[in-house]
């Protein structure tokens, strides 16, 4: 089986290179790794490092936002012919030692979807408390959308199938697509899992991700989106 890492990357350059020298190749009993990294207009060097380390690099023009980005990572993964599309965020929170752990249960045809929660153990030391809560929030108020509870709706990194990804239908360019597909499990009665995931948090990595204006921009769209029927 083919397995499409893809990583969304925006000014990242001070840490994509390493990120991808820590994706392993190959999952043993499963099959080969491929690794996307979609260059959401960066102005600094994100592309060209992401390539001299040996990633597949897709670049936006413009910056259009995490959503977009991981659109534009799984298009191009189901083009290859990848049967196993694993997202993984570009700043080094996540360990790619773990995307195994991931990949396995949809290897073995148990489920559709996958995603790593920091939450279902003990939250680290170095997680700060305002992440805490406010992934909380977001976990109670995708629930209220989508009527699907899981214990980090925005985390970065998740598993699915190609053909799951084929069905999905995506639309949020930022933060809010975690929550999105979190409705498209419900919409097309996916199969699903949470494992446990670590989160390796850095005075780099802290300054990325999601802030509390994100939660509240998330929360808008969201409601826009429902009222629009779209």
């Amino acid at each position: 089986m083919k397995i499409a890492v893809i990583i969304p990357a925006y000014n990242e350059e001070n840490a994509i290179g390493k990120v991808i020298t820590k994706v392993p190749q190959y999952i043993p009993d499963i099959g080969p790794v491929r690794i996307y990294v979609v260059d959401d207009g960066s102005a600094d060097k994100t592309g060209d490092i992401a390539l001299k380390a040996g990633a597949h690099v897709v670049r936006h023009a413009i910056n259009l936002g995490v959503g977009a980005t991981t659109i534009t990572g799984m298009q191009a993964a189901l083009r290859d012919g990848a049967d196993i599309l694993v997202t993984l965020d570009g700043d080094g929170q996540h360990d790619p030692t773990e995307i195994e752990a991931l990949v396995t249960p949809i290897a073995e045809n148990d489920v559709d979807f996958v995603i790593g929660s920091r939450f279902l153990k003990k939250p680290n030391k170095q997680t700060p408390k305002i992440r805490i809560v406010g992934n909380r929030i977001m976990n109670i108020i995708t629930f209220l959308f989508y009527r699907v509870w899981i214990s980090d709706t925005q985390s970065g990194y998740k598993a699915f199938s190609a053909k799951t990804a084929s069905r999905m239908h995506l639309s949020f360019f930022g933060y809010e697509i975690c929550s999105e597909m979190i409705g498209e499990i419900r919409r097309l009665k996916l199969t699903y899992q949470e494992v446990p995931i670590k989160a390796i948090y850095s005075q780099y990595s802290l300054k990325k991700g999601q802030s509390a204006l994100n939660g509240v921009n998330i929360l808008l769209r969201m409601i826009t989106r429902l009222i629009l029927g779209k």
